[in-house]
């Protein structure tokens, strides 16, 4: 069975017979067959046809009566026939297919609510004793059917066993599927509708008691490709999390899957789609977060096929920095990486219904379909939002140039998100920053000044976190923001040291660096939030690297950071100071500033 819709014609009401009785409500109609109907004679056309006056009783899955006509057709053809089956058991629709699959009909966009299926079931032929497969599945699980039956045909055109299974609440089922024992169409005694009174009642009830407190559900989706699984696979989902988490989400689900290439369709193989569908319908979730990029083909896709918001990544941070920016810069440059992330996927999307303007004899012309239009008006904005950054970061460069005059030195607390940038500004300034555990807690550059000894004084940047695989969109919508770091004389790379992928970030950092030109600028490595590792373990770890170790919440370290700086910084000063005997150690001074 394929998910693959096409087109159904509405139904024609018949007139009453003059009887002198009143016809019931029950619609006698003459319904278009959909599918491969070339090559039937007129007569088989004409029998199939009539399965759409056929009406089930509305509590029998199917009867043997019914099955053995599918059957007959189905032999006589040398094709799957099918038939969608409202609640009332009226044949709404009517199938055929080849020897192998059948496609199902569009029934327009109606669509399941919360906790409730579609209202049809698809029962159709299965040439041979074969089982429901996965795209038979698959049709359940994204169509969200009451049930999907095959009926298997023997070789004498009589129905043989028939194959049932319904969606399951979760804790029910084989991965999200409940499968009714095989047995002939006749044995098929439950009670259907109150199975399906029951089976809703359930899954609303599920529905009602999942907790929502944290905003909108989500279920992550993570793909690895080549030969062989990365070995921080955990670490980059349990990051993924945390964006979500970040961005005010609350994670239902987690699906991963590693393949030798990506779907070109998908990115996700056909059986965890599959699974993907089930969990979303069983979670109640309302979108669908990926960690790869997606191209708009794959995302377009998926979209259709889980009727639910799909983002990626990328996205997401984008959704994060819109949350976070505050300034008219941060907004500014928030709304151009995200106009520069839409105009490729404006430029890949299709919609047959849109049409060139002025088209046909007498009316010929340029004209522009619309998305040209949408095309052009995302270019003038992008244009417009360059031209507003232009000058932004000539006031900006002004105000560094101002401040150089007075040839004072500048730290840039670099490093990866949520590392404790903002914590450590705190610590060192007592600067009245916000600080929160979460990635990308600070968007918008914030500077103070911090006072080394011999009235030395310094000026301590605190810049946005990096991430690993930044968007080159929101790396180049933030050059104005991280030009700031470009006049810095030291830089200081914060590391959180109790993460399990450090080499992993602090490579992604220096990726940064190196793409706005500032590999070589000097760099200190801090390690913070040593209270989490056993003691000492911190400072062995600095010592090897040629860092410091500190805890910019349990501020400690902070002394031998500054000194460490001030080294680099006034290295000839420190060395003539040195020589002299005089001067007060560095910690002294960050003690009699109160800190």
């Amino acid at each position: 069975m394929r998910a693959n819709l096409v087109g159904s014609s509405p139904r024609r009401r018949r007139p009453a017979a003059c009887t002198g009785k009143k016809r019931g409500k029950r619609r006698e109609s003459r319904i278009r067959i959909t599918g491969q109907t070339a090559g039937l004679k007129a007569n088989q056309i004409q029998r199939i046809e009539r399965l759409g006056r056929r009406r089930l009783p509305s509590e029998r899955l199917v009867t043997h009566e019914f099955a053995r006509q599918l059957s007959e057709l189905s032999r006589e053809t040398g094709r799957q026939i099918g038939v969608l089956v409202d609640r009332r058991g009226d044949v709404s629709h009517v199938m055929v297919g080849d020897a192998h699959s059948i496609t199902l009909p569009d029934w327009g966009r109606m669509r399941a609510g919360p906790g409730r299926l579609r209202g049809l079931r698809c029962i159709h032929t299965h040439l041979g004793d074969q089982p429901l497969n996965r795209d038979d599945l698959t049709d359940l699980a994204l169509l969200r059917l009451d049930a999907m039956v095959a009926v298997a045909v023997d070789e004498a055109g009589l129905p043989g066993l028939a194959y049932a299974a319904t969606l399951a609440p979760q804790g029910r089922g084989d991965h999200g599927v409940e499968h009714f024992e095989p047995k002939p169409p006749a044995r098929f005694d439950l009670d259907f509708r109150a199975y399906l009174d029951d089976l809703e009642e359930e899954l609303a009830r599920q529905d009602r008691t999942r907790d929502v407190s944290g905003g909108e559900r989500a279920i992550l989706v993570s793909v690895t490709t080549g030969g062989r699984r990365p070995p921080d696979t955990d670490a980059q989902v349990a990051e993924l999390a945390e964006l979500a988490r970040s961005a005010g989400l609350a994670v239902a689900d987690m699906i991963r899957q590693h393949r030798p290439q990506p779907d070109s369709k998908f990115l996700i193989g056909s059986g965890r789609l599959q699974d993907l569908v089930i969990q979303a319908f069983q979670t109640g979730v309302d979108l669908v977060i990926f960690d790869q990029n997606l191209t708009p083909v794959q995302a377009r896709n998926l979209t259709e096929h889980l009727d639910l918001r799909v983002i990626d990544r990328t996205q997401l941070i984008l959704d994060i920095f819109a949350q976070r920016a505050s300034t008219r810069d941060g907004k500014l440059q928030v709304e151009l990486a995200q106009q520069r992330y839409r105009l490729p996927r404006l430029a890949q999307q299709q919609d047959r219904s849109l049409s060139r303007l002025g088209a046909g004899v007498g009316g010929r012309g340029p004209g522009e379909t619309k998305l040209e239009s949408d095309r052009r008006r995302v270019r003038d904005r992008i244009t417009r939002l360059e031209k507003e950054l232009e000058k932004l970061r000539g006031q900006r460069a002004e105000r560094r140039r101002r401040r150089g005059r007075r040839d004072v030195p500048i730290l840039s607390i670099v490093g990866y998100t949520n590392a404790g940038k903002s914590t450590l500004l705190r610590a060192l300034t007592h600067a009245d920053v916000e600080i929160e555990d979460k990635l990308f807690a600070t968007l918008d550059p914030t500077s103070r000044r911090l006072r080394f000894p011999r009235e030395r004084e310094v000026i301590v940047t605190d810049t946005v976190g990096f991430i690993r695989d930044l968007p080159k969109d929101l790396v180049a919508a933030f050059q104005a923001t991280l030009e700031e770091m470009r006049d810095a004389d030291l830089l200081l790379h914060v590391v959180d040291a109790s993460a399990p992928d450090l080499e992993r970030r602090m490579s992604s950092v220096r990726q940064v660096l190196n793409e706005i030109g500032l590999s070589e600028t000097p760099e200190l490595l801090v390690f913070n939030q040593s209270d989490k590792l056993p003691p000492g373990e911190a400072e062995v770890l600095a010592s090897h690297r040629g860092g410091v170790a500190v805890s910019a919440l349990g501020r400690t370290g902070l002394g031998e950071l500054l000194r460490a700086a001030e080294s680099i910084l006034f290295r000839d000063l420190v060395a003539g100071s040195a020589e002299r005997g005089n001067g007060m150690p560095c910690g002294a001074a960050f003690a009699a500033q109160g800190h």
